[in-house]
């Protein structure tokens, strides 16, 4: 399933997804609470079916098993989901250099060549204007 994200385009990834090595002993924590704040005020899974194919997408990953993801409210699943993005964004090369901090800093000729070349993730891509996340399990 393709989730369109166009409208995360401007926003700073960095403060849904970074390391400890970049932003310190609650890097974690800290992400996970701007996450579910995100997702509080931009729920994109707004349908049974795209908060089931994250709950699939997550499950494939091998990182939960049935019961957690289960357990999961809409917002967590759209936190996480919001994570991913932000994880898969600030691996893609930027316009300038380095690596992107948001989905409008991405240089998407570089991005496509890594991606064939198994170099950053692939679940993000861009048609035209829009940008999405593909959610396959």
């Amino acid at each position: 399933m393709e989730i369109e994200i166009t409208s995360l385009l401007e926003q700073d990834q960095f403060a849904l997804s970074h390391s400890r090595h970049e932003g310190g002993q609650d890097a974690g924590p800290n992400t996970w609470r701007a996450s579910l704040e995100a997702a509080s005020e931009t729920p994109l899974l707004d349908t049974p079916e795209k908060l089931q194919a994250m709950r699939d997408f997550a499950r494939e990953s091998g990182g939960w098993d049935a019961g957690e993801i289960a357990a999961w409210t809409d917002q967590e699943v759209n936190a996480l989901f919001l994570q991913w993005i932000a994880g898969d964004c600030r691996q893609c090369p930027a316009k300038g250099g380095g690596r992107a901090d948001s989905l409008d800093e991405i240089d998407w000729r570089k991005t496509r060549r890594a991606q064939e070349q198994g170099q950053c993730p692939s679940n993000l891509f861009k048609t035209g204007r829009k940008i999405y996340f593909t959610l396959d399990s």
